[in-house]
């Protein structure tokens, strides 16, 4: 089963929204993992409807695979409202 990541943005109902996921995740078997380093998948759960929000969303999706610097790339997964 993939070991994933997933990292929160927005407001509380995203966290929620996070909580459900990572628990259907579980679930399922994946593995769920505190360092993006380690993931096969990385999950960015966001909200875009407040500009900030937006941005925060844009750097997160294009900087979380930069920051994994071995290996063959891990799988990005976008969500949210």
């Amino acid at each position: 089963m993939p070991k994933v990541y997933v990292q929160t943005l927005g407001c509380p109902k995203n966290l929620v929204d996070s909580e459900m996921m990572l628990g259907l995740l579980a679930r399922d078997g994946a593995e769920l993992v505190l360092d993006p380093a380690a993931a096969d998948v990385l999950v960015v759960n966001t909200c875009g409807f407040i500009d900030g929000a937006k941005r925060e969303s844009i750097d997160a999706i294009l900087e979380l695979p930069l920051r994994i610097a071995s290996g063959v790339g891990p799988r990005q997964v976008v969500g949210g409202t």
